[in-house]
Order: C-alpha cells, then structure tokens, then sequence
C-alpha cells in the first residue's frame, strides 16, 4: 500500500476545508488515498461523498478525537455506467 497523503486541515478556515479535500480527491488515481485531520468528526464529509460520488471513494476512521479525527479516503475505480 502506498503512503498515504497528509491533509492537515484543524488551523483552516471552514469554508476552506472542503475545497482543499474535494480538490485533493479528484486529484487521485484510482488505488490512492490520503488521510484527512481534523479538529471534529468528519461523517459529514463521509456523506458529501457517498451523495456527490457514489461509489468513487472509500472512508475509514483512523483516530476518532475527542481532540484529533483522522481518516483515510481512497478512490475507487471507476463505477461502471
């Protein structure tokens, strides 16, 4: 598995967090991921993505706070269609 790329997001403005993530996983390949930190529980970002990309990405929790969530999203291949 390769490693994972960072995206420390806890100091950023919330209206700048998710462009840099959203941007960040289109960027990938399928087979990449990259790991998210942030200062409170992700899931809503789990839903943007099952809603807006069904089936492109995967989410796991890695660290889950009460100070620092972490997670890994990966991008899947491509859904048939």
């Amino acid at each position: 598995m390769q490693e994972a790329t960072p995206i420390d997001v806890r100091g950023m403005a919330p209206g700048d967090r998710h462009p840099l993530i959203f941007g960040s996983l289109l960027a990938l390949e399928p087979g990449e991921h990259l790991e998210v930190l942030n200062d409170h529980d992700p899931k809503p970002l789990s839903y943007l993505l099952a809603a807006e990309y069904p089936g492109r990405f995967t989410f796991a929790y890695i660290a889950t706070g009460p100070v620092d969530w972490q997670v890994r999203i990966g991008r899947t291949e491509e859904p048939a269609g």
